[in-house]
């Protein structure tokens, strides 16, 4: 014999959140409650310092979402980005500054599977240059190189701009069997680089080598009570 449906009307999976007012099915029965909730937000010292890394992440996020960027290891470009940003040091900034990024070693500027490229920062008879370990004859067929510039502006809210150019091969200089890009703008010491191997839809993983040292001052314990004491209350605030 066929069962009967016990319910009549409308059927109801998941919420409905609507003008204040959420309305959900719970064991055949709907149960409507407000949706806002007056508990305060809890905001202790540990949950303050994830915000603020998550802050700093979505700004640099900000700046470069419009400049052509590879992260191909997660869903989303986003996703794979604000994954590798966690790794990077906390700055605190005041909360007048929110939107303020800086330029920092490691900020990840692609995400993939080909072979990554060694760089540092260094001089090749006496001139600035980005050396790499890419040797001559390691150079894979259709490989194009992408130069990823970052630069730290501090006028009003300090923000990192970035910014890419394909590099042709004839621009690099071989320099003990490995390729070197030579130029006085290495020397700038408020500018960031990566190169990046690319074919086609694959990339190598790669982020930013600097010399810029600004963003240090923002990660002080000094910084943090700053910056924490901006924000409002903090629960249990050990360092303040």
């Amino acid at each position: 014999m066929k069962k009967k449906s016990t319910s009549k009307g409308l059927m109801m999976v998941g919420s409905l959140r609507t003008s204040g007012i959420t309305t959900y099915l719970k064991q055949g029965k709907l149960i409507t409650r407000s949706a806002n909730s007056n508990q305060k937000r809890s905001n202790t010292m540990p949950q303050f310092v994830q915000r603020q890394k998550m802050r700093h992440s979505v700004a640099l996020w900000t700046m470069l979402k419009n400049c052509k960027t590879m992260f191909t290891q997660r869903p989303t470009a986003y996703n794979n980005f604000m994954s590798l940003a966690n790794r990077l040091p906390v700055v605190y900034v005041d909360k007048l500054y929110d939107h303020a990024s800086f330029l920092m070693p490691g900020i990840p500027m692609s995400d993939g599977t080909l072979p990554t490229i060694q760089q540092q920062i260094g001089e090749v008879n006496g001139v600035a240059a980005l050396i790499t370990d890419l040797k001559a004859d390691e150079r894979l067929f259709h490989e194009k190189l992408w130069l990823y510039t970052a630069i730290q502006e501090t006028g009003g809210v300090p923000r990192v701009r970035f910014s890419m150019r394909e590099v042709l091969w004839n621009e690099m200089t071989v320099v003990d069997e490995h390729y070197v890009l030579i130029g006085e703008e290495f020397a700038d010491e408020m500018k960031g680089w990566a190169l990046v191997r690319v074919i086609d839809d694959r990339c190598s993983a790669q982020t930013i080598v600097t010399r810029c040292t600004l963003y240090q001052q923002y990660t002080t314990g000094e910084a943090l009570q700053k910056a924490a004491k901006s924000y409002g209350e903090i629960t249990n605030p050990v360092f303040l």
